[in-house]
């Protein structure tokens, strides 16, 4: 319980850095454009609703889950589902975007609060704990807090909550893997990162034969495709990690398109 109370405290943080991005925007700003390919600043905090919502549901009523989860099966496009929740809230009023994002965030911390330990909650991929869920909220949110911070020109600072990014992207590795239509090495790797503080994080085996090393800062952004792989301080020994870092993300679904080389380079437009 102590692990899950740190994991929603740190969700607690990272939402309201990302609220801070947008809280004293005019309406007129959530219309402007952000990185990801035909949302605005209201399809991103549309998408952080919408997602809230679902494991709210999920947490509160799994039998109701189940229910959209069929629905979702059954729908012409079961692939577009998440465009289109975030596209069906986009339309809001910016102020009751934003408060019901806020009030839908709050009571998912308070749902995750209660869940039983050993409990496992329904979701789009295998079911998870309440830890494992506020984890994924986690790394969401700081992923798309990056894309309101890029679209303004913010240059946030990295905190160590950016370990619960990396832990996702190093445990998914096998997903990227299987979602471009490849066989996972055998083998794991050994990643070592350096945290915002200077502290060391380290996953997998130290004798590994593929390493993967750099800037925890780094590897987040790689694994939400934040980031182009040639703009930042990573480096990988072996031939798979290699090929890892080209295919990583820490997200479900099919690979995203990511970022351009150099598109957020210093001077580089956002």
């Amino acid at each position: 319980m102590a692990e899950l109370e740190a994991l929603l405290a740190d969700l607690d943080a990272e939402s309201a850095d990302a609220d801070r991005l947008v809280a004293d925007l005019a309406p007129g700003q959530w219309a402007t454009p952000t990185p990801a390919a035909g949302w605005t600043v209201a399809h991103q905090i549309g998408h952080l609703l919408w997602t809230d919502e679902r494991s709210l549901l999920a947490a509160t009523d799994p039998a109701g889950f189940a229910g959209a989860l069929e629905e979702i099966a059954n729908s012409p496009d079961p692939l577009r589902f998440v465009d289109a929740g975030a596209q069906q809230l986009a339309v809001l009023p910016p102020e009751q975007l934003l408060d019901r994002w806020r009030q839908t965030r709050t009571a998912l911390r308070a749902a995750l609060a209660a869940v039983p330990p050993g409990t496992r909650l329904p979701w789009y991929g295998p079911p998870m704990s309440a830890a494992s869920m506020a984890t994924a909220r986690i790394m969401e949110t700081w992923a798309h807090g990056q894309d309101l911070a890029d679209t303004f020109g913010v240059t946030r600072t990295p905190t160590g909550r950016l370990r619960h990014v990396a832990h996702i992207g190093v445990r998914a590795r096998d997903f990227a893997y299987a979602a471009h239509g490849l066989d996972a090495p055998i083998a794991p790797f050994h990643v070592c990162l350096t945290g915002p503080d200077g502290d060391e994080w380290s996953w997998g085996p130290a004798d590994a034969a593929q390493h993967v090393t750099g800037p925890a800062l780094d590897f987040c952004l790689l694994v939400t495709q934040r980031r182009h792989r040639a703009d930042l301080a990573l480096r990988a020994e072996g031939a798979d990690a290699d090929r890892w870092l080209d295919i990583a993300q820490a997200f479900a679904g099919p690979p995203g398109v990511g970022r351009a080389p150099g598109q957020f380079a210093p001077g580089a437009a956002a």
